[in-house]
């Protein structure tokens, strides 16, 4: 019999941050329906541990990103992790890719195999404007972006991801003992029911998310919850569990494997 083992902690941090950083792309850029971020532009910076959360964020959010690195290590695993779609050797060519991409309002992530620094010079002698910045918080050698830059970005448009104001629920995790595949996108279903038709944050987040955060999502999902969406997710998981046991039962079948759901609030509330 399989035991429920807690997913490792260090990887429902970087899903809170991710999951941080998504809500902040969308307070700076609201989505458009279905759409999402669909059409946009972020440039992500370097592709180091805060530029790949933010590339995992802009995947779910629908925005087309670029990103730099000239370390061929990280556009390896980059590519591996699913953070981009594309690695490509020139600015000219990422271009290429987004322009299509960001006319059919398609999500797709690009990563220039160069220097940071380098990409943004060309950016802004080709004119090149991004809809979204990284956060201004973040330090220089991540964003890729010196003072002059970011008031030659931001004086034509662009506009720098900032933390959202929406309300400080936690984020709440939920994971099985087995099964994962087949069980966690039933779970899903019952916090979607619990939420607003009209929230469309977060029903994009559980419906997408599985799919962009990839071996990240495999064991656990995870959303921010109030307590009484909570209370009510609870109590529709215990009877998705007790339906499965019933039929079981009805059909005779051997109970070799007891499904157990562990939902459990992520103690640190969102900023």
């Amino acid at each position: 019999m399989s035991t429920l083992v807690p997913p490792p902690a260090d990887s429902l941090s970087q899903v809170q941050r991710i999951y941080r950083l998504y809500r902040a792309l969308v307070a700076s850029s609201p989505l458009r329906g279905d759409a999402g971020l669909g059409g946009k532009l972020l440039f992500a910076g370097r592709i180091s541990s805060s530029g790949r959360d933010l590339l995992y964020a802009s995947n779910v959010a629908g925005a087309a990103s670029l990103a730099a690195s000239a370390d061929p290590d990280q556009q390896r695993m980059a590519m591996r992790d699913g953070v981009v779609d594309f690695v490509v050797t020139s600015l000219a060519e990422a271009l290429r890719i987004l322009k299509n991409e960001i006319r059919k309002g398609q999500a797709v992530s690009v990563a220039v195999t160069a220097e940071p620094r380098r990409v943004v010079e060309e950016m802004l002698d080709r004119g090149v404007q991004p809809d979204l910045l990284p956060p201004r918080a973040w330090p220089d050698a991540e964003t890729a972006l010196a003072p002059g830059d970011w008031e030659c970005f931001l004086d034509q448009g662009s506009t720098a991801v900032t933390a959202s104001g929406a309300e400080n629920f936690p984020m709440v995790s939920w994971t099985v003992n087995s099964q994962h595949a087949r069980w966690l996108p039933r779970l899903d279903l019952c916090v979607q029911s619990t939420l607003p038709p009209d929230d469309l944050e977060r029903h994009r987040w559980l419906r997408l998310s599985p799919r962009y955060l990839g071996r990240l999502a495999q064991r656990v999902h995870a959303v921010s919850m109030s307590p009484s969406e909570l209370e009510r997710f609870r109590d529709l998981a215990a009877v998705l569990v007790k339906e499965k046991a019933a039929k079981e039962m009805t059909m005779a079948v051997a109970e070799t494997e007891p499904v157990v759901v562990r939902i459990q609030p992520i103690v640190e509330p969102l900023r």
